[in-house]
């Protein structure tokens, strides 16, 4: 026994500890390597991809390990192993080579993907954006489109490179094709609302209906867009639930921040209160307020629309002021101008209405009261006798 631990058994244990220090050290210098062939600033984005691929590489070079000592144990054993590795080693020249160059060449062409096409949209989106949005409208349709992009070209190329890998297995494919031709026109049949998603969220692309960050109101539902895809929008609302909406259920799509926003106020005051006096206060606060340095980035118009009287309402006259505000502004904007109006007219003494009912008990009738001579009682008009007395009256 010990002559044959010497013989054999020694170098058996040497393999397996040479073989755990190497995939110690492989486990070790994968990251490493991995953190200088990625540039620092893709390293936050690719993240996820990078650990996989970490893990692939280390999953690789554990299974070669694995083979290397479990070959070094069994030719200890005194069986032939070569014709194994020569069977292996054509194999692994013959396909295993091309199958890891088609999966270097997949994951290079998902990385330049992912790394040009934001710059290819942003180019596109200036240029056929230039001189009609502001510039963070553009950067997020850029953002929006890119992502969208991005995805379905890498999916494509997961499918492709999956196939070219079955094929080069030796697996027949030509059956795969055609049973996903067949499983694809079932799929259809049986998805027709996904198609219908899809087909809606690429018509929204492409008209540029809205984008990620936009406040919209689609199918009932009024929120901001916390994603998009040719699939779904995502709104998350002013309660802060966060609705899915497929994109087939769109039919009308109000986007609140697009360009431009509006600041639309109805201010009411009382019957009393001179018009022309009010109208000019409340253009001034408007003008004041765009000039200080918080307020006047974030409007348009430097001085407001009083459109018309509005309205004779049941307790006041209401006037109709309008002006236009950055996009996302608007609201920001009007809850600002309705606490300075309100200061401001208390100030001013100009009366904000309320609801409030006056009551009107009619006229009295020819002759007016009759007061009853005996006890001197005020009778409504038209009595023949007194309320009090019972006297008749005159």
């Amino acid at each position: 026994m010990w002559e044959w631990f010497i013989t054999n058994g020694i170098w058996i244990l040497i393999a397996v500890v040479a073989g755990f220090i190497l995939f110690y050290l492989l486990r070790r210098w994968a990251p490493k390597a991995m953190e200088k062939l990625v540039p620092k600033q893709w390293q936050e984005q690719l993240k996820g991809t990078q650990r996989v691929v970490t893990w692939v590489i280390i999953g690789i070079g554990g299974v070669l390990l694995a083979l290397a000592v479990a070959a070094v144990i069994v030719s200890r054993y005194g069986v032939d192993i070569t014709p194994a590795l020569d069977a292996v080693g054509g194999w692994l020249l013959a396909h295993g080579i091309r199958i890891l160059v088609i999966i270097f060449l997949s994951y290079l062409g998902y990385m330049i993907t992912r790394a040009v096409m934001p710059r290819i949209i942003e180019r596109f989106v200036t240029v056929t954006g230039k001189g009609r949005r502001a510039k963070a409208e553009l950067a997020k349709r850029s953002q929006t489109l890119s992502s969208v992009l991005t995805h379905t070209i890498g999916i494509f190329i997961i499918v492709v490179a999956f196939f070219m890998v079955l094929s080069e297995v030796g697996l027949d494919i030509t059956p795969l094709l055609a049973g996903a031709g067949v499983a694809g026109i079932a799929i259809g049949f049986a998805a027709q609302n996904t198609i219908r998603d899809f087909l809606a969220g690429l018509t929204i692309m492409i008209e540029d209906q809205y984008n990620v960050g936009d406040v919209v109101k689609v199918a009932d539902v009024v929120g901001i867009v916390e994603g998009l895809n040719i699939r779904r929008t995502l709104l998350r609302d002013l309660d802060g639930i966060l609705h899915v909406v497929p994109n087939g259920e769109i039919r009308v799509s109000s986007n609140y921040t697009r360009s431009w926003a509006r600041a639309h106020l109805n201010i009411s005051v009382a019957y009393k209160e001179d018009l022309d006096r009010v109208m000019s206060i409340i253009r001034k606060i408007w003008e004041e307020m765009a000039e200080e340095p918080k307020w006047e980035p974030q409007l348009i118009s430097k001085t407001p629309w009083l459109l018309r009287v509005n309205e004779f309402g049941d307790s006041g006259i209401i006037i109709k002021v309008v002006g236009e505000t950055q996009p996302m502004a608007q609201w920001n904007v009007m809850g600002e101008l309705r606490r300075r109006i309100k200061r401001v007219f208390d100030e001013e003494g100009i009366e904000i209405p309320w609801p409030h009912v006056k009551l009107y008990m009619g006229e009295s009738q020819a002759g007016g009261d009759l007061t009853c001579g005996a006890c001197s009682q005020v009778n409504p008009p038209g009595s023949k006798f007194c309320s009090r007395c019972g006297a008749k009256l005159s």
